[in-house]
């Protein structure tokens, strides 16, 4: 199979999706891969690391796309690469459709077979290709919070774990998925005090018995959220649910019982966002203020650590792109209900129901 490594043209996106044991792998496979120079330069790869396990190094976006018959990527398409897609060509990368239908409707006219990360589980159910960037994404929403809650920018003047004789500032996390977990360590660890809230019991009780004593459980609902806004300093938003916009927990008029100068940091953004008054941010313009609080909703928050996320994601997704290549996604498919998930379309038809019922249009079940 001809697979093509593009370089990422997102606003502030420093990953590559593979790294060069990746092009080892699939080259010893009989596999040919082409990569796009200097796509990993910002990762800390260079041209000559890949050209000497066997990649074929082309100048161009149009070439690696003219080429590849399966490409892999980090981001979802932007429109300039929508338009170099042929029909039948495989995609393998995070789309976050849920949240954007006008990308659905180019990808679907595209005829493109899209395979999506954040929807992709294992065979215990888990989401093996999005968990490492909710690991990572969890760990920086806590210190980019840090940050944002300092008065320079724009913050209430608070230093997240306080000083002897001042209380720490006081974290909120929604969601006790992954991001919710690493959000709540990091806080812990830097002495705030922290509430995460979940409605799944089990979880929380879990998370009682091994977080350390500064953090709290509570059962989330919409009187809970509110009294715990109007105690906020940071609220980290981390809700999942697995293909689907992310559910509206937090209202424009909640704002009002919040704290001037408290922040917000929306992870669940690239799904839609958690909070009514989310919308998407990059890393060079990062924040806005709502009612008197910072809203940081950066849609690709693992990307700024370029070097740490992209050795995390081809962990954890060079094992599937190296099973596609020498399978073909159908054969997987049939075999696998869980890499099933990962498609989100087949040649202009939604295949995942999640994706179809959050942009409201057709589902068609999956046919191999």
């Amino acid at each position: 199979m001809r697979i093509g490594i593009p370089k990422e043209i997102k606003s502030d996106e420093y990953r590559v999706a593979m790294m060069p044991v990746g092009v080892e792998l699939l080259v010893k496979a009989g596999h040919q891969v082409f990569f796009e120079t200097q796509a990993g330069a910002v990762s800390g790869f260079t041209d000559e690391q890949y050209r000497s396990v066997g990649a074929t190094i082309l100048p161009t976006h149009q070439a690696i796309f003219q080429q590849a018959d399966l490409l892999v990527k980090v981001k979802e398409p932007q429109p300039s690469e929508i338009i170099l897609f042929r029909p039948g060509q495989v995609v393998f990368t995070y789309f976050h459709f849920a949240a954007a239908p006008e990308l659905v409707k180019a990808c679907l006219e595209a005829e493109i077979v899209a395979i999506a990360y954040e929807t992709l589980h294992d065979r215990n159910g888990r989401l093996p290709c999005l968990t490492p960037m909710s690991e990572i994404a969890g760990k920086m929403s806590i210190q980019e919070g840090a940050k944002y809650l300092e008065k320079p920018s724009m913050g209430r003047g608070i230093l997240l774990g306080g000083v002897p004789g001042v209380a720490p500032a006081h974290v909120v996390i929604l969601g006790a998925g992954t991001v919710g977990t690493n959000a709540a360590k990091v806080a812990a660890g830097l002495g705030a005090n922290v509430v995460i809230m979940d409605i799944n019991l089990d979880r929380l009780r879990y998370l009682d018995d091994v977080m350390p004593p500064n953090v709290h459980t509570v059962y989330s609902d919409a009187h809970t959220i509110r009294e715990q806004l109007r105690l906020a300093d940071l609220v980290v938003g981390a809700v999942l649910i697995p293909g689907a916009k992310a559910p509206c927990l937090v209202t424009r008029q909640d704002l009002a019982d919040m704290k001037n100068g408290s922040v917000i940091i929306d992870v669940a953004i690239d799904q839609g966002g958690c909070f009514e008054t989310s919308r998407p941010t990059t890393h060079k313009d990062p924040t806005y203020v709502v009612e008197g609080v910072v809203h940081y909703c950066v849609t690709n928050m693992p990307g700024a650590v370029g070097r740490t996320s992209t050795i995390a994601l081809c962990n954890a997704t060079l094992p599937y792109a190296l099973s596609i290549a020498n399978q073909t996604y159908q054969k997987i498919a049939a075999a696998d209900p869980g890499f099933a998930q990962g498609i989100n379309m087949i040649e202009g038809r939604l295949t995942n129901p999640a994706v179809a019922d959050a942009v409201h249009l057709p589902y068609h079940p999956l046919q191999l």
